[in-house]
């Protein structure tokens, strides 16, 4: 099990950028895969990004796609998300989430992640 503390969150016109961190304890953090996901007011929560244990596969919403790009750093137990030319749709709370796999599939669903960070609150004015 991984607890979870995400940190960089804030307020950014639209067009801006902000990167978001994940920091996590635990034992064998390098044997999970690490995912963003985010929620709205009044929406479900869903996948934003999401990397494999080894750093070797990624994959997004179609909707961030070209913009966001997630990162992991297995030596510092950290994993990132690198958000560009931010639009007011990606408002939201944003998640850090982790589920103990060693397969090349990034699970896309939040039930399928065990471990959830407390979330951090992005706003992106217009």
């Amino acid at each position: 099990q991984l607890q979870l503390v995400e940190s960089g969150g804030g307020l950014v016109q639209a067009g801006g950028s902000l990167r978001l961190s994940c920091a996590a304890s635990g034992r064998a953090f390098s044997s999970y895969t690490m995912a963003w996901f985010r929620q709205a007011p009044g929406k479900d929560r869903e996948f934003v990004g999401g990397i494999t244990w080894s750093g070797g596969r990624t994959d997004y919403l179609d909707s961030v796609k070209g913009r966001f790009t997630i990162s992991r750093d297995n030596a510092k137990n950290t994993v990132n998300l690198q958000m560009n030319s931010l639009k007011p749709e990606d408002t939201a709370v944003y998640y850090c989430a982790a589920v103990r796999n060693f397969l090349p599939v990034i699970p896309t669903t939040p039930g399928e992640y065990g471990d959830w960070g407390q979330g951090t609150q992005v706003t992106v004015s217009s």
